[in-house]
């Protein structure tokens, strides 16, 4: 039996300290079976980002298991966890975070020069080929229309070949036109690579396209939200 790409299993995260500590996360249990495309849905606030974030290793618990590709991330130092996350886990966020002072390609090339890769700008040159970008390597992000820089992400994620895709709120800052295509290209890549994808939207559409919806509210995981019925 194939493992599954994702295990939480009560975790629960506090934020801040005193009379300001506030528990974002509460016995949150969830299980993403591999290559499955998984979006989480709810209100501002109700901690759907910071589950991505403990899903990538960029967030330690207080309590439970966090179980990612078959490793417990749990107890593993900061850098033992960024080299696992390296290798496994690919990100994308809303506002891009490219580098501005680097190009297309030097951004895109950055994850696989930091694990040592022994030929990062060809591999960075293919995956940002593949995400329509060939005429674009030189660019510069501040040259690049905001649908391009999400592209040059979505290559630089996809660059180490990761088994996890996560994406917060990927369509976020782009036209509906521009959003769909950013969205087009995260779920072809991820059926193409068989990546398991995690999405956080607010988008009902985007979510809908998901094989599953987990709704989170006030730090917690409520009922499973029922797939749309289309013709």
């Amino acid at each position: 039996m194939t493992k599954p790409a994702i295990e939480l299993v009560d975790v629960s995260l506090r934020l801040g300290h005193g009379a300001s500590a506030v528990d974002v996360l509460k016995n949150v249990s969830l299980t993403v079976p591999a290559g499955e495309a998984t979006g989480i849905v709810g209100p501002s606030g109700s901690g759907k980002t910071t589950l991505l974030m403990v899903v990538a290793g960029l967030e330690s618990v207080d309590s439970g298991t966090v179980r990612i590709a078959g490793q417990v991330l749990n107890g593993k130092s900061e850098d033992a966890v960024a080299a696992f996350r390296g290798r496994t886990i690919g990100i994308v966020f809303q506002s891009f975070h490219l580098i501005p002072n680097m190009t297309a390609l030097e951004n895109a090339a950055v994850p696989l020069e930091l694990a040592g890769h022994a030929d990062p700008f060809g591999v960075a040159e293919r995956e940002l080929a593949a995400v329509g970008l060939r005429d674009r390597l030189t660019h510069y992000p501040g040259e690049l229309s905001g649908g391009e820089q999400q592209r040059v992400a979505i290559a630089r994620a996809l660059a180490p070949d990761p088994r996890i895709l996560i994406a917060d709120e990927p369509t976020g800052n782009l036209d509906q036109t521009t959003g769909r295509q950013i969205a087009d290209l995260l779920f072809d890549k991820a059926r193409e690579r068989g990546t398991t994808l995690v999405l956080v939207t607010h988008d009902p559409a985007l979510a809908a396209r998901c094989g599953r919806q987990v709704a989170m509210r006030s730090g917690r995981i409520e009922e499973p939200v029922p797939l749309a019925v289309t013709a």
